[in-house]
């Protein structure tokens, strides 16, 4: 399934960087950027719950937030995209 993943890390409180850092590197694992604090992971069920976990470990929840979309596994015709950056098919590997 199609997982868009977004966070919200206050960088200026205390560690804030750091944890912004770990958040995307854990994202990095699962999915694709596809704006600065959005991922796009394709994704099964124990992986989403996996990363849930990995994700609430590191943020402060005091002060950051994360959102999880669950676009399922037909998300072709839910996603369009316009604009500068160039779409990019998820589960398609990528050569640059």
């Amino acid at each position: 399934m199609l997982v868009l993943v977004t966070y919200d890390v206050q960088v200026t409180s205390s560690g804030g960087a750091k944890r912004l850092r770990k958040v995307a590197k854990k994202c990095e694992q699962y999915g694709v950027r596809v704006q600065n604090s959005v991922f796009e992971c394709v994704v099964d069920a124990t992986q989403l719950r996996l990363l849930e976990m990995d994700l609430a470990a590191i943020i402060n929840p005091d002060t950051d937030s994360l959102r999880f979309y669950r676009l399922g596994n037909n998300y072709e015709n839910k996603v369009r995209h316009i604009g500068a950056k160039e779409a990019i098919e998820v589960e398609k590997p990528l050569i640059f």
